[in-house]
């Protein structure tokens, strides 16, 4: 089948390279003439592993091509998916279509009839009937089909979430657009993948709902974390110990310096606006975001705290600048408060990322970069871990002391314990765990 993938950002090229190795005829349309040259070359322009591979054995096969001529690329396409940003909007939090209304007028001018048009953007309440309203102003006698599937793709694990996925959801409204996107997920009929049909409404609220819910289950063991720290507890076993109830479920009950990325930020923001505006206030999801926002700047309030209240002219290696490993999203990472909160009460920042330095370059200033964690904890105070990079996992702790300064160890992803710290003689500040 011949399938149209409009936005070859994270979503629109997973989708495409993912839906090629189904065995689809994937055009992929993007007007970022660099980020163009560089796909038709084979190259890609985000980091998620094993996608390159993906993609060369897709462009190899001769599925999957890149193009910015998209009435060219609409002709004899069964379907078109619409794959372009929805950011947050400035000054209210909701989400910015302005892209996606962009793309159902380029659409309407371009497309023929019987196509279903798929919106894949995470988009809020009532935007794919908005969208089928431009269509049918551009092109008032052509028939089509609007069609919702939003994606449910974690950075870093996005291949292994596409292919064997929890579930698909798909939103429609007529028989033809259930067909077609059935047929174009058919290959995960073997895995026995649930595809959920449901009407527009309910599958965008479906997506909203997911990251909301999980995003709320992150921000409630970060603050039983707190809890544990002052009473003694371990949140790590708490987290196991409620984690084991089916009712709850293990993940996602990681104690951390918060939540951030491309979804669950703008998405719990947005949804918060949609239900302010309809007279269904979200008041859960408002105190998520609270606490998130939070979080991040105690997390730099307990680095400066286990220096001993003063940073001030002291060095400190922060491990890890991206929202998450695997990725070099820096979208609402926790660094981004974290590190200038640091730098504003006087510390020196030394940097290390496996995969940050790209995107995060511009976005912090007088920090130095080391391509190592030993060179970035050279006469350090403090060694900080804000994301749990393998390479973070199995530091030399003995050399590691020997090079530093004074043997302080932040570690926000309680990557380390404290029998081997203690070995290691550092003075070892996790998460959710009082100091012993």
């Amino acid at each position: 089948m011949k399938i149209v993938i409009v936005g070859a950002g994270y979503v629109g090229l997973v989708s495409g390279i993912c839906f090629s190795d189904f065995g689809h005829e994937i055009i992929c349309v993007e007007k970022d003439l660099q980020k163009l040259a560089m796909l038709k070359k084979g190259e890609i322009p985000i980091y998620e592993p094993g996608l390159d591979v993906l993609l060369a054995k897709n462009i190899e096969a001769g599925r999957i091509h890149f193009t910015d001529d998209l009435k060219a690329a609409m002709d004899g396409a069964a379907a078109v998916f619409i794959a372009v940003g929805t950011p947050s909007r400035r000054g209210d939090g909701h989400a910015d279509l302005t892209y996606v209304f962009q793309t159902a007028e380029e659409i309407a001018e371009a497309m023929q009839p019987n196509v279903v048009v798929v919106i894949k953007s995470t988009v809020p309440v009532g935007t794919n009937r908005k969208v089928a309203q431009i269509i049918k102003k551009c092109r008032p006698n052509i028939e089509f089909y609007s069609a919702s599937n939003p994606e449910f793709l974690r950075e870093g694990s996005a291949i292994e979430d596409f292919m064997r996925p929890d579930r698909v959801v798909i939103g429609v409204q007529s028989e033809h657009a259930e067909k077609i996107l059935r047929q174009i997920y058919r290959p995960l009929n073997i895995r026995e993948t649930p595809i959920i049909a449901t009407d527009l409404e309910t599958a965008e609220i479906i997506k909203y709902a997911a990251n909301a819910f999980l995003a709320t289950k992150i921000s409630f063991i970060n603050e039983i974390a707190d809890l544990c720290e002052q009473v003694g507890g371990d949140v790590q076993q708490v987290a196991k110990g409620i984690g084991i109830d089916k009712r709850i479920g293990g993940k996602f009950l990681h104690a951390g310096p918060g939540y951030g990325g491309s979804c669950f930020p703008k998405d719990t923001l947005a949804l918060a606006r949609t239900g302010k505006e309809v007279g269904a206030v979200q008041s859960i999801v408002e105190a998520v975001i609270v606490s998130n926002k939070a979080r991040k700047i105690a997390m730099a309030d307990k680095i400066i705290t286990a220096c001993g209240g003063d940073v001030k002219g002291k060095k400190i290696a922060i491990l890890g600048v991206t929202f998450k490993p695997n990725t070099d999203d820096m979208r609402d990472a926790p660094s981004l408060d974290i590190i200038p909160r640091l730098q504003s009460a006087g510390a020196i920042v030394t940097l290390c990322d496996p995969q940050g330095h790209s995107e995060a370059r511009e976005l912090f200033s007088n920090v130095t970069w080391e391509n190592n964690p030993y060179d970035a904890a050279t006469q350090a105070k403090a060694v900080v871990i804000i994301t749990e990079w393998n390479e973070f996992r199995g530091l030399d702790l003995n050399h590691l002391n020997e090079i530093m300064s004074d043997p302080i160890f932040v570690d926000l992803r309680n990557v380390y314990s404290f029998e081997e710290m203690q070995k290691a003689n550092f003075d070892y500040h996790p998460i959710g765990k009082r100091q012993k």
